[in-house]
């Protein structure tokens, strides 16, 4: 899509020389991409630590070590 924007040109050439790019166009969609990321990774950590954990570890790893073996013993 093209658009026609202002932006101050100390800070698009401090940006494209920070992220080695040669393109305006490239620092610009690389900065918008990275917002984007960064909201993302804050909105799982968001999600992550809502989350409640309630099976025991252990006991995971045992049904899995069961599961294992009784794959294990059928061949």
């Amino acid at each position: 899509m093209r658009t026609t924007l202002d932006l101050p040109d100390g800070l698009v050439d401090e940006a494209r020389a920070a992220i080695g790019f040669k393109s305006k166009t490239d620092t610009v969609v690389f900065a918008l991409r990275e917002v984007i990321r960064r909201k993302q990774k804050d909105e799982l950590k968001d999600f992550i630590t809502t989350m409640k954990f309630t099976d025991d570890p252990r006991e995971i790893r045992k049904k899995d070590r069961l599961r294992m073996q009784q794959a294990h013993d059928r061949r």
